[in-house]
């Protein structure tokens, strides 16, 4: 048993360690909803420079923030 484990009987630190990471992958999407929305906002000859149709540009901006 290591200093941690005994430090916080009951299993507490699983629980705090699964709610950070509820709180990151909640961060993670936002962020990836952030992005994806952006796209949508450039012009197409931004869009060109990229490298991305504005088909693509769309279908990327429309996705769901979990996929």
């Amino acid at each position: 048993m290591n200093g941690a484990t005994a430090a916080r009987p009951g299993g507490e630190w699983g629980l705090l360690s699964t709610m950070a990471w509820l709180w990151r992958q909640a961060g993670n999407f936002l962020q990836k909803r952030k992005t994806r929305r952006a796209l949508l906002d450039l012009t197409d000859e931004q869009l060109h420079d990229l490298g991305i149709s504005r088909r693509d540009a769309m279908r990327e901006g429309y996705r769901p923030f979990w996929d």
